[in-house]
């Protein structure tokens, strides 16, 4: 009889996640990504505004990541239009408004464009339920969506009072029971406040972190975001999950040790912005730390009038690398016996 394949649940959105599924995808285990349904800005802002729907932007990029068609339906699926009424608009995200429309809801339409798609795993709506991000600040100002919050400065250095989607909103029933059945569960990388904190806010998500009996391992951004994580430490944002979630539920944390180009050193150390591992702080966490060479050598396209893309294009995770360290924690069970530390 074969063994029964292991259960891996993701929990994030964006390009993080992409990275991520594309690593994982690989391996012989059971895959469902549980995304993000924050978004609120570019073509997936303007669907939503226009056609209420769900965001499809984020959802599309796990599709892909975990897509097994043809190279010619993934370029179409993320083809721009760059001219007409359709300006600025992703083929993929119409496509799956388009499903939606057809389906009744946003999580059967994606299960049809797994279908199409021919995925590997499973691509879950962390919610049904149509809500927007809000984060109110300790200074009385309200930030609305998330792209407003993607392109706020002010989030560090006033401090937030208190975060919450409105309306509020239930956690889709299949991504609660992916959780509860998960034996590994990885959180991010991805911008905090906008691509992970939102699924904690969803009713039903962290209490079945909290129940669950999976190991939950969170992949540490490379860099800090300006204006929001400003010299932010490795136990800074596993602090800031744990609050969130309302348990110490993190088991594992990854970090990265190759350092990047030396001019992308000094522009990052001068604004705070490379996320520091604290070596002081070993005998007080309540989790352990993989530390590795995480980072990716590849080249990316980019936009040149985009400088600020053009810098961070470099400092970004190699899907493998990660993928490798991930599966290692998810074994580990078996091989506790002979190691005698990991920190």
């Amino acid at each position: 009889m074969p063994e029964k394949l292991k259960k891996v649940v993701t929990i994030g959105g964006g390009t993080g996640s992409f990275m991520l599924l594309s690593g994982l995808k690989k391996y012989p285990i059971h895959l469902s990504a549980i995304v993000s349904m924050a978004d609120d800005g570019g073509s997936t802002g303007i669907l939503r505004d226009e056609l209420g729907v769900l965001p499809p932007g984020d959802v599309r990029q796990c599709l892909l990541a975990l897509s097994n068609s043809t190279e010619t339906l993934r370029e179409l699926m993320n083809y721009r239009f760059e001219d007409g009424g359709l300006k600025g608009h992703n083929f993929g995200n119409l496509f799956l408004s388009a499903l939606e429309k057809i389906k009744g809801n946003f999580s059967s339409g994606v299960e049809e464009a797994a279908k199409i798609l021919s995925i590997k795993g499973e691509v879950i709506p962390v919610t049904d339920e149509d809500a927007h991000l809000f984060i109110l600040l300790n200074n009385g100002k309200l930030i609305k969506g998330e792209d407003e919050v993607r392109h706020n400065f002010e989030i560090r250095k006033v401090g937030i009072k208190k975060s919450y989607l409105s309306p509020s909103v239930r956690a889709n029933k299949k991504a609660v029971q992916e959780i509860l059945e998960a034996d590994l569960i990885v959180i991010g990388p991805g911008d905090y406040y906008g691509s992970i904190m939102p699924s904690f806010l969803v009713q039903g998500i962290s209490e079945a972190l909290k129940k669950t009996k999976a190991t939950v391992v969170f992949n540490c951004n490379l860099i800090n975001r300006k204006g929001q994580t400003d010299n932010f430490t490795l136990d800074d944002y596993v602090n800031l999950i744990n609050q969130q979630i309302g348990k110490e539920r993190i088991d594992f944390a990854t970090f990265n040790t190759k350092k990047p180009g030396k001019n992308l050193i000094k522009k990052y150390e001068e604004e705070g912005l490379l996320v520091e591992f604290d070596h002081k702080q070993i005998a007080k966490r309540t989790y352990r730390v993989i530390r590795a060479d995480l980072l990716s050598d590849k080249k990316s396209s980019y936009s040149k009038a985009d400088a600020l893309a053009a810098t961070r294009a470099f400092i970004r995770h190699d899907s493998e690398k990660l993928a490798q360290v991930l599966m290692m924690i998810l074994e580990l069970g078996r091989y506790e016996g002979i190691i005698k530390e990991i920190i």
